[in-house]
């Protein structure tokens, strides 16, 4: 199915939305380094957005960068990441990562099959090193993104969003826009304020007019 129309209408109308009511985060910032957008990313696979906005200044401010990081002991970064509710095996993973890249100089190699299969990396936090890094539209893919865009356009059909090549393909679409970080902080915002999980905002919602499960909540058949 060719969704072009849908995909012009929800990015025209999301650039819009978040021009007046996006969330300032620490990582968005034009002040932001590179290694501030990686490494807030990788904390906010499992923590609000809100409270790793709030902890960033007293991480950054002991850990500036990833030589810095790589400076750390196991031990210590697993203590670190205890307020955020983090787990051991992750504070792990972090540490072995900032090992590597202290070994790299902080900088990260240019092949995203490489990238990839570094410690605590994986499919989400390779994407957002390419849109952040390599200036590449890419997707920041995560089950927030994932329920805005299955609302609007329709469901996928696997359960891991990282294999279901509908829902990558589409991510993938519509990211790829002149403004690649503004469509995707539009996407995250949208969800996170007015596509909630639960009781979203439908009534309210500036995209109604063409969305899928707008039109089966009125016919008692969405399921998102």
């Amino acid at each position: 199915m060719d969704y072009s129309a849908k995909i012009e209408f929800l990015q025209t109308e999301l650039l819009k939305w978040y021009k007046e009511h996006g969330r300032d985060f620490y990582w968005r910032r034009k002040s932001a380094t590179n290694y501030i957008r990686i490494i807030s990313e990788v904390l906010l696979q499992r923590t609000k957005a809100e409270t790793v906005n709030k902890f960033l200044p007293s991480f950054l401010k002991k850990y500036p960068s990833w030589n810095r990081l790589g400076d750390a002991t196991e031990h210590e970064l697993i203590e670190v990441l205890k307020p955020l509710g983090l787990s051991n095996q992750r504070g792990k993973r972090l540490f072995k990562l900032a090992q590597e890249l202290k070994k790299r100089k902080g900088v990260f190699p240019r092949e995203r099959m490489v990238v990839e299969e570094m410690p605590m990396m994986g499919q989400y936090i390779t994407n957002a090193y390419e849109l952040f890094i390599l200036k590449k539209p890419s997707p920041l893919l995560d089950v927030n993104m994932a329920r805005v865009l299955e609302r609007f356009f329709g469901y996928r059909k696997l359960a891991d969003i990282r294999h279901d090549p509908y829902l990558q393909e589409l991510a993938k679409r519509i990211t790829n826009h002149e403004e690649i970080l503004q469509i995707n902080w539009a996407i995250l915002d949208f969800g996170a304020l007015v596509c909630k999980t639960t009781q979203p905002f439908c009534k309210k919602c500036l995209l109604f007019d063409k969305c899928n499960y707008h039109s089966n909540l009125l016919k008692g058949q969405s399921k998102v």
